[in-house]
């Protein structure tokens, strides 16, 4: 068997079909073991000249994500004509955001303002694990959205009985349980990988696919779980939530009142598209041949789904609506007397 000295870039391929690497004192390392104890961050681009303006763009970007998103959190909290079921489910896509774009923009940031972003094993893992487990949470959190909105307008008669409180609870239930199920299956599947010495990840955060390329051990069952979890969380929302809004939007050419029917359109028009970028990075990022794209391209996409996606839901889902600026205004009206 070839050695593995440590300071080389990785085992080479015989090691890599056996699943073990050699240390440099000749010690067989097992392949659920790691010489790794912490990981660097190489962050969205090594420009210089682009670190500064990076920086005040993002950190723009995520204190508009922080304020959206806990400002909801707030308003649905303090004002009662706001618990409904709507506005129950805007509660939880806010509550994911704030957390999981809390995952990761406070230490992408650090890559724009330090030399040397680094991070530890255990940190790593949990970033993972909780990014993985607030971003599964939100494809299913839209899943319950789209059901509320077709049931309401297509069954409006039944809306009352189908989307009783113990329907929502038990529907948010579901979300967040088939969120840790497969956040512990993507994270329990990279902790059985080796990694010997490589320990530079690029990119802006411990995202599966960059991890992969660092081990030195076999990932082939790594990428079939990817394509087969990642591929259900991804493919089965979006074509369940396409096809309520399609049925939506027939029932909304049905609408007499030219008005009405160009709000309507307009609404979902706005949802659609907050629900495209999502996915769409997802799949561009997860579900894409290894062959395809490059790591480039993979940040540009993680950006959007981890950053963009986050700060755009409370203007899309929320300060459009009516209601809630109602509440708002109610909300700061009281706070001044």
């Amino acid at each position: 068997m070839d050695d593995y000295i440590v300071g080389d870039p990785g085992c080479p391929l015989s090691t890599r079909l056996s699943g073990v690497c050699r240390s440099a004192e000749g010690g067989v390392l097992p392949a659920n073991g790691s010489l790794v104890t912490e990981f660097i961050l190489m962050g969205l681009t090594d420009r210089t000249d682009l670190q500064m303006p990076l920086f005040f763009l993002f950190l723009g970007m995520y204190t508009v994500t922080a304020l959206g998103n806990l400002g909801l959190i707030i308003l649905v909290t303090l004002n009662p004509h706001l618990h409904t079921p709507m506005y129950f489910f805007l509660f939880n896509l806010a509550f994911v955001d704030l957390c999981y774009s809390s995952v990761i923009t406070p230490k992408m940031l650090m890559n724009f303002v330090l030399s040397r972003n680094v991070i530890s094993y255990e940190g790593c893992m949990t970033q993972l694990y909780l990014f993985c487990f607030f971003a599964i949470s939100e494809c299913y959190v839209l899943i319950s959205m789209a059901y509320d909105r077709y049931v309401a307008i297509c069954n409006p008669l039944l809306y009352s009985t189908a989307m009783s409180p113990k329907v929502c609870s038990s529907l948010m239930l579901a979300s967040y349980l088939m969120a840790f199920c497969d956040a512990t299956i993507h994270t329990g599947c990279v902790l059985r990988l080796t990694f010997c010495d490589a320990n530079a990840i690029d990119h802006f955060f411990c995202d599966l696919i960059p991890l992969l390329r660092l081990s030195c051990t076999s990932i082939h069952v790594n990428e079939v779980e990817i394509f087969i979890v990642a591929g259900k969380n991804i493919i089965l929302p979006s074509l369940i939530i396409f096809i309520s809004y399609g049925f939506i939007l027939s029932n909304i050419l049905k609408i007499r009142s030219t008005e009405g029917r160009s709000k309507a359109f307009s609404t979902c028009s706005a949802h659609m598209v907050a629900v495209s970028l999502f996915f769409g990075s997802c799949t561009f990022m997860y579900l894409k041949p290894s062959s395809a794209g490059t790591m480039d391209e993979g940040k540009i996409s993680s950006v959007i789904y981890t950053i963009v996606v986050p700060m755009l839901n409370p203007l899309i889902y929320s300060l459009r609506n009516k209601d809630v600026k109602v509440a708002l205004i109610k909300t700061i009206s009281r706070r001044k007397f």
